[in-house]
């Protein structure tokens, strides 16, 4: 609460309760000096424009922190600075709160059952090129109440290079089958590069099996680990699974297994598609992904 704030609240405690200024503040922990000031100060009115595009932005988007709604405003031609912005959020109450939720991590390791690949990626989460080095992991979702029998799986293989999800698939089972439907997708839809693929994953026990190791060697794709209990060594990859859930589960309640997939679904064009980042000059991945397509030309 700004000192503005306070100083509205401590007005209106003094006329109805028609106490002493000096003991209302020593409760407020403010001094005299910051109260007449705040006092003085008019509170800045914004444009009500400006007011109504932010609002329209957060319902819009509801996992949009004030800096993607500062750049969301710059696409729609308004200009504001993201203070001005942070301000108008506090004041109005559209702050996100949709990543304050924490929940287990979904652990598919299984010990030594299979191949192991060495850490190749080793935290590089960065490449100035399309389809070099793809994440994969598999977490859990949850519909109804939450039980045993209410539990599904999602799985994707993500692009470093603009953070967006190139294939998935959801599922009831985390068989090495659900996992590598997404992997085939995903070699049919890489074109000849002059590059080497390297997937990268945990040492979940799908990524151990023969099937998919198989898979990523005859198509020449090199395969990346992290280390055992180690899952910052794939962190890109769960920041963007959290994203998703906080866009789905976190935030919504679903009956039913197929209201969930058709959520999911739909939650994964928005992020490819219309959510913007910031770290790419404020585009949306298939955007940034097409810009490099077009300068490639």
């Amino acid at each position: 609460m700004t000192n503005q704030d306070k100083a509205v609240v401590i007005t209106v405690l003094r006329q109805e309760l028609k106490c002493p200024l000096k003991l209302i503040l020593q409760v407020a922990e403010m001094s005299s000096s910051s109260y007449h000031d705040a006092c003085k100060r008019a509170y800045k009115t914004y444009p009500r424009e400006l007011i109504n595009e932010i609002t329209s932005i957060r319902h819009e988007n509801p996992d949009y922190g004030y800096r993607r709604v500062t750049a969301e405003l710059h696409h729609r031609t308004l200009k504001a600075n993201h203070k001005v912005v942070l301000k108008i959020m506090t004041i109005n109450g559209l702050l996100c709160t949709a990543f304050n939720r924490l929940t287990k991590k979904y652990n598919a390791y299984a010990g030594t059952v299979g191949h192991i690949a060495p850490n190749r990626v080793k935290r590089r989460f960065t490449t100035d090129r399309p389809f070099q080095k793809v994440l994969t992991a598999v977490t859990e979702l949850r519909w109804g109440a939450g039980s045993i029998a209410e539990h599904a799986y999602f799985t994707a293989f993500i692009d470093v290079y603009n953070g967006e999800i190139l294939t998935w698939n959801i599922g009831l089972h985390p068989t090495v089958e659900f996992v590598t439907k997404p992997l085939d997708e995903l070699l049919k839809q890489r074109s000849e590069r002059h590059y080497r693929m390297t997937i990268h994953s945990d040492q979940g026990c799908q990524y151990q099996n023969r099937d998919y190791v198989s898979r990523l060697a005859h198509n020449r794709v090199l395969q990346s680990m992290s280390r055992q209990a180690t899952c910052l060594d794939n962190a890109m990859a769960e920041s963007i699974f959290r994203i998703v859930k906080v866009g789905t589960v976190h935030n919504n309640h679903y009956q039913s297994y197929d209201e969930l997939k058709s959520a999911v679904t739909d939650y994964v064009y928005y992020y490819n598609n219309k959510r913007i980042k910031t770290k790419l000059a404020g585009k949306t991945p298939v955007q940034y992904r097409y810009l490099f397509d077009q300068l490639a030309a």
